[in-house]
């Protein structure tokens, strides 16, 4: 599996959080924050978008690495991503991504027929 799926399924390579962060962009960081402040309804600090990847040893964004649910179950059940979990279909943690982003399922499902999980 791409070392940058998410363990949700999706795309932490193409993340503007994590090109902020190898690319010390302090304007993109900048507008990552004040986006994802209007889409949480939160304030979300430009010095909080440090992110390498949610499955790479490194730092993370508070959310990904302390609050995200997903990320929290998948690697409490050792799994490499969620698309490994026998209870993928029916997640609704899960579906909470996949419903609004149907590339990140697409993602799982390819991405594991490939290693021959079965889910």
């Amino acid at each position: 599996m791409n070392k940058y799926t998410a363990f949700c399924g999706l795309d932490c390579e193409n993340c503007e959080a994590r090109l902020a962060t190898v690319n010390n962009d302090e304007a993109l960081r900048r507008r990552v924050a004040a986006l994802w402040s209007e889409l949480n309804g939160v304030e979300i600090p430009p010095e909080s978008i440090h992110c390498v990847g949610c499955r790479i040893e490194g730092v993370k964004t508070p959310y990904c690495d302390f609050l995200c649910p997903i990320r929290a179950c998948a690697r409490e059940k050792t799994l490499e991503t969620c698309g490994a979990c026998p209870e993928m279909g029916s997640c609704e943690k899960l579906g909470a991504i996949t419903r609004n982003n149907p590339e990140a399922l697409r993602r799982l499902e390819s991405e594991n027929k490939r290693e021959g999980v079965q889910a």
